[in-house]
């Protein structure tokens, strides 16, 4: 996950959200600083009911539904090139799967299409938010608006082709920017924006090197891309344009592209990648300019609100299998030994539960979002020694972000305005060699932190299938006119969403969901307060 740079500090779009509790309103602030303020939280069976706790819904007004509602669509409208420039011409797309021969420049009858085609997207078409109909707000990860979990429909904007275009190809320059850390699945991102674009038939793309700070470096060029150019780099991990943290303000940023004549920007990030991205957007809406700004979620922590998953996080979870199989071996093999496997998730513990649900060797599982002792009765310590007595050995999977508050905080940022965080795994590893020294029964300890070697990872499979579905997906938004949209998997389908809805906070991990529950009867650990 990464942050917001510092110098990107213009007043980012705060939509209303008298409806949607915990949903900060953005401001010039770092993400890192609105995820920080957020405390852990140990169980959620008091309602996690949003609209409850807003006093501006009167639950006692027959109407309060409509109105939710109502307010739920505005708040999921996604902005358009009509809003600014509302007598822009659109034109039938050239986007046509019947229609394989190459696109010519010279459009004397209009734009090539076939009116039987029936692959194209209506604008009307909408992709169901909540798909589960809770009876109580004590059932298992209930999310509920109202105390009595009543049913309201939230839909949100299906992605993919649409009929009108408003974009001419031939006077489309499209630039692609990728910001923050690594993450596997960059590449095929890039890769398939860059197809997608050539076969509506624009033939000026470029990368721009270094994410934000591309815009504004005189010594990186802009690197000119091609189907030939980017064919096979799937198949290697990291970033063709390479990745940076921070960046120029917006203002410079919004400037630069003008002098490129860049027209479309789609942008591959986190959270703060994607409140630059609105940023500019807005910059852009303010200044009355025809360009479209689409975000494309990259976080390997899978921390983004309102989506299935984002790209990455699949690959991560099958490659932290290879850290988990050799802490068991090296835990097993050993006289008392005891393996720990510190995996990714600053304020999320998606990777950590879902690896150590997958491998079925994971004897304890520590992540952000619940607190934990390891001193005490009730602590992580003494449930060691009992699976040491019980078995001989034991594994641990820890996420990078839990346990914070046993470590001395430093009060240290990155360049991107993250908090820098302790290592909880040499944390916990010399805490458990310290305990049971002192009880006079040494345990052979072995720590493994295999998170580079992940986020370098090529995508796996199931990555790649989606990579490939949102990278189409972005051109197919830029080019219906949309922007200041990111597009995600919601309920298995894709879909359109305003940024401001997806960054408004972190993505948690509940523990009270099922997911949850079902990794605590994987390993067999008790509550550790």
């Amino acid at each position: 996950m990464d942050a917001l740079s510092p110098a990107i500090k213009p007043a980012l779009l705060a939509t209303p959200r008298t409806a949607r509790a915990g949903h900060a309103l953005l401001s010039s602030v770092s993400y890192a600083s609105l995820s920080s303020k957020r405390s852990p939280i140990r169980r959620r069976i008091q309602v996690r009911a949003e609209a409850a706790k807003q006093p501006s819904i009167d639950f006692s007004d027959p109407d309060w539904k409509s109105k939710y509602q109502s307010d739920f669509e505005a708040r999921f409208r996604i902005p358009h090139i009509t809003d600014v420039i509302p007598d822009a011409a659109s034109y039938p797309s050239t986007f046509c799967l019947k229609m394989r021969s190459p696109i010519s420049s010279e459009f004397a009858e209009g734009y090539p299409s076939d009116e039987a085609w029936h692959g194209y997207i209506n604008n009307d078409d909408r992709v169901l938010l909540k798909v589960i109909r809770f009876s109580s707000p004590t059932s298992a990860g209930a999310e509920c608006i109202d105390p009595h979990c009543s049913w309201i429909e939230q839909w949100v904007h299906r992605a993919g082709p649409r009929e009108k275009i408003y974009f001419k190809p031939e006077e489309v320059k499209a630039a692609i920017v990728t910001c923050g850390g690594l993450c596997p699945g960059l590449n095929d991102v890039i890769r398939q924006i860059v197809i997608t674009l050539e076969i509506y038939g624009v033939k000026q793309i470029v990368g721009i090197p270094f994410g934000y700070r591309g815009f504004s470096d005189i010594s990186l060029a802009e690197m000119p891309l091609s189907r030939k150019v980017v064919q096979n780099i799937h198949l290697s991990g990291g970033s063709l344009l390479g990745v940076s943290r921070g960046g120029p303000t917006v203002t410079d940023i919004v400037e630069s592209m003008e002098e490129r004549g860049i027209n479309m920007l789609f942008v591959l990030g986190g959270n703060g990648t994607h409140a630059g991205a609105n940023a500019i957007h807005e910059e852009c809406r303010k200044r009355g300019l025809k360009i479209a700004v689409v975000g494309v979620p990259k976080t390997i922590d899978n921390d983004i609100l309102l989506m299935d998953k984002t790209f990455g996080f699949d690959t991560a979870v099958e490659e932290a299998q290879r850290a988990i199989n050799s802490a068991y071996i090296e835990a097993h093999s050993a006289y008392r030994g005891i393996g720990i496997v510190k995996l990714m998730g600053r304020s999320s513990g998606f990777i950590a539960m879902q690896a150590s649900l997958a491998s079925g060797q994971i004897d304890i599982c520590l992540i952000p979002e619940v607190k934990f002792n390891l001193h005490g009765p009730h602590g992580v310590l003494n449930h060691l020694k009992y699976l040491l007595e019980r078995k001989g050995s034991a594994v641990v999977c820890v996420a990078e972000g839990a346990g914070q508050d046993l470590l001395q905080k430093t009060n240290a940022t990155d360049a991107s305005g993250n908090v820098v965080l302790g290592d909880i795994g040499v944390h916990i590893q010399q805490e458990i060699k310290k305990f049971f020294k002192g009880m006079g029964h040494p345990a052979d300890v072995k720590y493994i932190d295999p998170t580079y070697m992940i986020r370098a990872c090529r995508a796996n499979a199931s990555d790649g299938i989606l990579c490939t579905v949102l990278g189409q997906n972005a051109v197919h938004g830029a080019f219906a006119g949309y922007s200041g949209i990111t597009v995600g998997i919601c309920n298995t389908h894709y879909a359109y969403f305003p940024i401001p809805e997806v960054i408004a906070q972190a993505k948690v991990l509940d523990p009270n969901s099922r997911m949850w529950h079902r990794c605590l009867t994987s390993t067999g650990q008790p509550d550790f307060i």
